[in-house]
């Protein structure tokens, strides 16, 4: 097995070491966020400010990225959190990971600030920092079209360069959006990483990988999911149903549908935007949608934009939401974030708190607002500190929709109540990634399992956090784990007996899940294309003999050490919550249990954890995990 090759870079004094990873280390966290998590734990010192230049970030990749398996280009940023101030962890599909492990690296620990604004020139395992300068001020664009083309790229723009809190960083025209890393990678003068090199990436068995990743495919493509619907319609193609269910964020997440909403879905845009699909390295899916905006051809908006830029504002305008989109990524920021904290002033100058002239249902001055944020100019300049510290500074606690600092994505959870427990118990914050994903069984896959119940609910919140964990850790896109529902299920009819008793099983599912986690990984002794294709591909190409047990325990341990890392920083159980609209104000006024009840289903999700009353995982289970505090 070939050990990853990490260097620690210090922007203060220029200096470049090597980073060792033992072979012990990547059988316990193969690489990604879980590796990235175990690295900043041991190495950054605890109450460290996000924004200082003690904070560290950490760049890199899991053991399948750029070997040309499914999509697989995905790569990790990890640092302290700016709105959490815990663990922020940050992925994306640009090329830059694949470029750093072709260049000799898989992965860059990043130290200090430098004296000046610089960049991060990667080649052929030399690794120099360099002069910016002359990059600074430049959006995203016109940054990465200053390199040469060969390269894979990492970038700011003036959004991270002014410390917007939830500035992103951005390789090509994808995003690593969330938590604020392009803020941290500011706050370092550290405009830009650059990579390029000719190595090979190594893979064990190449003969039986490449036969393996040949079935994958064709799976991936026979499958409705992956190989029909995010194809035609990318991920919004997920609106019409969140807003048939009652999960599409309406006007700050007062409501859960909007008459509008078809003006707003992946078919209306494929029907009057799209000029064709695209995707990201090695991956088959192709969900990108590709629009024309201002003469020239870009990446659309995806769902989570589409939603908290449209119905959240009641803005039913694709066109603008697919011009504002392209501008929010030159600016370089989280379009979820800013969604969310424009939503949230809005109600503040309906409600007569704090006027920024800013109203729903208005859009003429929401590209200057957006440039005024970036900015941080005048009173929009506020609104870069995000949602969570705008009510801390003029009230609506109540209706600042956000978790542990973080802005929601584009699910209301109150009609699919799992997701609402993972937004709430997420490391990172009111993600719909790390908090498990449910809403993909309760309100827009094919086996609908009962939304409203908290039945099975945190046994299922666990199970998918910990399966989505591990997916992300090896270096696959989270859709191709979207498989495991069966594609015979999709050809049902929704409102069937089969399907309604697929939904029922789900739920009954609970009784094993609940005690599966201390049984791991002998629990689970198999490995099959049909559950997790992922651990085949990875014992492929690294020479590890995992079992779907194996690989279900990495993402069980990153969740773990994530946890420790908040707890370190501050977050305790009593951050598991959300805002008192989700949990205490019914979506359907007609049914009063369409709340998030968090506090009736998170004894249950310690429980089935492994975690004491207060959220505290026991000294029993980290030491099942092989984790110490």
């Amino acid at each position: 097995m070939m050990k990853p090759r990490y260097a620690v870079i210090d922007l203060t004094t220029g200096q470049v070491t090597n980073y060792p990873i033992s072979e012990e280390m990547v059988a316990m966290y193969l690489g990604g966020k879980a590796l990235a998590a175990r690295i900043l734990y041991d190495e950054l010192k605890p109450g460290t400010d996000p924004l200082s230049p003690d904070n560290i970030l950490i760049i890199n990749t899991g053991p399948m990225n750029g070997t040309g398996a499914p999509s697989s280009s995905r790569f990790n940023l990890s640092t302290r959190n700016v709105l959490t101030g815990g663990i922020a962890s940050s992925n994306c599909g640009g090329t830059f990971g694949v470029k750093m492990r072709k260049a000799g690296y898989d992965g860059v620990i990043i130290k200090g600030k430098a004296a000046q604004p610089s960049y991060i020139e990667i080649i052929d395992g030399e690794i120099a920092i360099r002069d910016a300068s002359h990059l600074w001020g430049l959006n995203t664009e016109e940054t990465q079209h200053r390199f040469d083309n060969r390269y894979g790229m990492l970038v700011i723009g003036p959004a991270g360069e002014n410390l917007v809190k939830y500035a992103c960083a951005v390789s090509g025209e994808r995003v690593a959006g969330r938590c604020g890393v392009g803020a941290v990678m500011g706050s370092k003068n550290l405009k830009a990483l650059v990579a390029y090199g000719t190595q090979e990436i190594p893979v064990h068995d190449r003969q039986g990988f490449k036969r393996y990743i040949k079935e994958w495919v064709d799976f991936l493509r026979s499958h409705q999911s992956t190989g029909q619907d995010l194809g035609l319609y990318g991920t919004s193609g997920f609106l019409n149903k969140c807003n048939a269910s009652g999960i599409l964020p309406t006007h700050n997440f007062k409501e859960g549908s909007w008459d509008k909403a078809d003006m707003l879905s992946g078919q209306h845009l494929a029907e009057n935007y799209l000029t064709r699909n695209s995707g990201c390295i090695s991956c088959p899916i192709r969900c990108e949608r590709r629009v024309m905006v201002e003469g020239k051809e870009v990446k659309g908006p995806e769902f989570e934009t589409v939603g908290l830029l449209g119905s959240n504002i009641e803005n039913s305008d694709l066109g603008l939401i697919n011009l504002w989109n392209y501008h929010i990524d030159l600016l370089g920021m989280d379009t979820i974030s800013l969604g969310g904290t424009l939503a949230f002033a809005m109600e503040l100058q309906e409600k007569g708190i704090k006027d920024f002239g800013l109203k729903f249902g208005e859009t003429g001055n929401i590209m200057d607002a957006i440039y005024k944020i970036a900015y941080r100019e005048g009173d929009w300049g506020e609104l870069a500190d995000g949602t969570k510290t705008l009510s801390e500074r003029y009230g609506g606690k109540d209706f600042a929709i956000h978790s542990k600092g973080l802005e929601l994505a584009s699910y209301d959870p109150r009609k699919a109540v799992g997701m609402g427990l993972g937004y709430a118990t997420s490391n990172r914050g009111a993600c719909h990634l790390n908090g498990g994903y449910t809403a993909i069984l309760e309100a827009i896959g094919a086996v609908p399992v009962d939304p409203i119940t908290t039945k099975g609910k945190p046994e299922l919140t666990v199970f998918l956090q910990n399966t989505l964990e591990a997916v992300s850790t090896a270096g696959f896109c989270l859709f191709t784990a979207m498989t495991m529902i069966s594609g015979f299920a999709f050809k049902l009819k929704p409102s069937g007996k089969i399907v309604g008793l697929m939904g029922g099983c789900m739920l009954s599912a609970r009784f094993l899940l609940r005690g599966i986690w201390n049984k791991l990984p002998g629990a689970m002794p198999f490995n099959s294309k049909y559950f997790l294709p992922h651990v085949e591909a990875v014992n492929l190409v690294t020479g590890l003999k995992m079992t779907s047990g194996n690989f279900l325990q990495i993402g069980e341990r990153c969740y773990n050490l994530e946890r420790l890392f908040n707890m370190r920083e501050g977050l305790t159980g009593k951050d598991d919550d959300l805002p008192a609209r989700l949990t205490g104000i019914p979506s359907d006024p007609q049914n009063p249990d369409t709340v998030v009840k968090v506090k009736e289903m998170l004894p249950l999700y310690y429980r089935t954890r492994g975690w004491d009353k207060e959220g505290v995982p026991t000294e029993e289970k980290l030491k099942q995990l092989g984790l110490t505090r």
